[in-house]
């Protein structure tokens, strides 16, 4: 892998992780595109470090508060929405690992994607709720589009986001808590990723300046696609990624059918 397949994943990763189009999705089709079969495990743990390190950055102070004060009930929320990922990655390894390696179920995925973000692009007007008025039945609803979205092209920002508005908040609102819920469910990937790769004892022969590439373009990509989507989604509309991801999944089908 070169130094521009590097930056081309990482910025992939970046956008992707917090757009609501899938990153895992975009990395498959990213791979297919540039003839790897796979990034490495390494440049896997990297990405998703990048992209950690980005929402970190964004929510720094949040965090801080946190720290100072962990029992709160943004704790709480948080905590009980991270719950369903957590139980739908342990259950469901093996068939996730399969899936995300073959692709073959990306293109349905893109579809589903696309359709809950139109629904929600014509609800988002109607959501009056604040983050301060979220309970724990929320966190738990959101929490489980989040674990619904491991799935490979299932957004996992689209679908925790369409959940909340769902559940009548503000778009804004929405966005905000989708990204500070993204903390430990990237945390985790990053740990599981780093656990893998140290258990494996394999040494990838992977530039390191590759590596370092795809990580800092995952950061910067990402940092900028969080403050986007939270400045775009106060008026903005999610219509444009939905029409996006529903030709993207139709071209995939149709690829896939072909091939």
């Amino acid at each position: 892998m070169d130094w521009l397949e590097s930056i081309c994943l990482g910025i992939i990763q970046g956008l992707t992780e917090f757009l609501p189009i899938s990153s895992t999705g975009h990395l498959y089709l990213g791979r297919q595109l540039f003839g790897l079969r796979e990034s490495g495990l390494i440049v896997d743990t990297m990405l998703h470090l990048g992209t950690l390190l980005a929402v970190l950055l964004y929510y720094r102070q949040e965090i801080m508060r946190l720290i100072k004060q962990p029992f709160t009930k943004l704790s709480a929320l948080l905590v009980v929405g991270t719950i369903p990922a957590v139980l739908f990655a342990f259950l469901l390894k093996d068939l996730l690992e399969e899936l995300s390696d073959s692709g073959i179920t990306i293109g349905w995925e893109f579809l589903v994607t696309g359709i809950l973000l139109l629904l929600a692009d014509r609800m988002r007007s109607k959501g009056t709720r604040e983050l301060s008025d979220m309970n724990l039945k929320d966190a738990l609803i959101i929490g489980f589009a989040q674990g619904a979205a491991i799935f490979p092209a299932l957004s996992r920002s689209g679908l925790t986001v369409t959940a909340a508005i769902f559940r009548g908040f503000t778009s804004s609102t929405a966005a905000y808590f989708s990204f500070f819920l993204s903390i430990p469910a990237i945390a985790g990937a990053v740990l599981f990723q780093g656990k893998e790769l140290y258990s494996s004892g394999v040494i990838e022969s992977i530039p390191l300046s590759s590596i370092l590439l795809a990580s800092f373009s995952s950061f910067i990509a990402g940092y900028a696609a969080i403050r986007w989507m939270i400045r775009l989604l106060q008026d903005g509309s999610l219509r444009g990624f939905a029409y996006y991801v529903l030709a993207l999944g139709g071209i995939v089908l149709i690829i896939q059918h072909l091939v």
